[in-house]
């Protein structure tokens, strides 16, 4: 099995007032978090982390990113960089970690980003894009606030959120994803 995940932001207690979290305790929010992740992911299967997965030092990024099945695949985010660049830090826990990706699966493209794209690469193609970034918050544009439908009306029916505070603090599986795109394809919904 193939999983997309986002924005977990394990040992970041400010992430659970950011973004409205509904945990107690930054130990409360790691463990629900790895719960759910290890109750997806297999020990084999592959998952790939779009990005801002731990907050803090390499140490602290060891033992808390051991504890997650599956072989991951870390797309950078912009809160990655401490512990990703810490001489501390094993490398290893990682089958790779890039900036951009492309993956394919069941003969369906996914363009992988922690950011969100307007348009993307094999975007008329039926390419698949997966970010993370945003969280479940509101955008600004012209000084107006948008919600998340109106966020992914504009981004298109082919882009998807994977970022756990809006999948269930958990990751998306790739059939998942191609069977909730392909219904907004054939409807026209976002």
């Amino acid at each position: 099995m193939v999983f997309f995940t986002a924005d977990l932001h394990l040992g970041h207690a400010n992430s659970i007032r950011h973004n409205g979290r509904p945990f107690e305790s930054l130990e409360e929010m790691d463990e629900a978090i790895i719960a759910r992740f290890n109750s997806k992911v297999s020990r084999n299967g592959d998952v790939f982390i779009l990005g801002d997965i731990f907050w803090g030092g390499g140490a602290e990024a060891n033992k808390i990113l051991r504890r997650l099945n599956g072989k991951k695949y870390l797309i950078r985010g912009n809160h990655d960089f401490k512990f990703l660049e810490d001489p501390d830090f094993d490398r290893s826990i990682f089958e790779w970690v890039k900036d951009l990706d492309f993956v394919k699966y069941k003969k369906k493209m996914f363009v992988l980003s922690h950011y969100p794209f307007f348009e993307w690469y094999g975007y008329h193609r039926g390419y698949i894009h997966c970010y993370g970034h945003v969280h479940n918050r509101y955008i600004r544009i012209n000084d107006r606030e948008l919600d998340g439908k109106a966020r992914l009306a504009m981004l298109g029916n082919r882009a998807f959120n994977v970022g756990v505070d809006v999948n269930n603090y958990a990751p998306v599986s790739a059939d998942d994803l191609i069977n909730i795109v392909s219904a907004r394809v054939a409807t026209h919904a976002y």
